[in-house]
């Protein structure tokens, strides 16, 4: 799968993905590194991206057209815990399930959104 990580996201995550055979694409230390939001946006969906991050403003996409978007959002976060919030939002949908669809993943809870695209 194509996955789009935000900065904000453990390399340690980004390695394991790579591990996992997911095509990864991460912006540190390259010039794109600390891009707004947008022009991150932009990039996810011109890649056909999955985006993975913790920065809660990505869910006002929800309903827009894209190839998937998930959120991390922990009370205390850690890399460990951001890490193993990714792979049980991984775990619980397929590929082909991503496009469209938006998990938010919270200490105890998952909470998800499938878009309803405007014709």
């Amino acid at each position: 799968m194509k996955i789009f990580v935000d900065e904000n996201i453990p390399l340690a995550t980004v390695k394991e993905l790579v591990l996992q055979g997911h095509d990864v694409v991460d912006i540190r230390g390259t010039d794109d590194q600390g891009i707004t939001d947008e022009k991150l946006w932009q990039k996810t969906q011109e890649l056909r991206c999955l985006l993975i991050t913790t920065d809660k403003g990505f869910a006002a996409h929800r309903e827009d057209p894209h190839h998937g978007i998930l959120i991390i959002r922990l009370k205390q976060p850690s890399r460990q815990k951001i890490h193993q919030r990714v792979f049980q939002a991984l775990k619980r949908h397929t590929p082909e399930q991503w496009p469209g669809l938006m998990v938010v993943m919270r200490d105890a809870v998952q909470s998800s959104w499938k878009a309803h695209y405007k014709k």
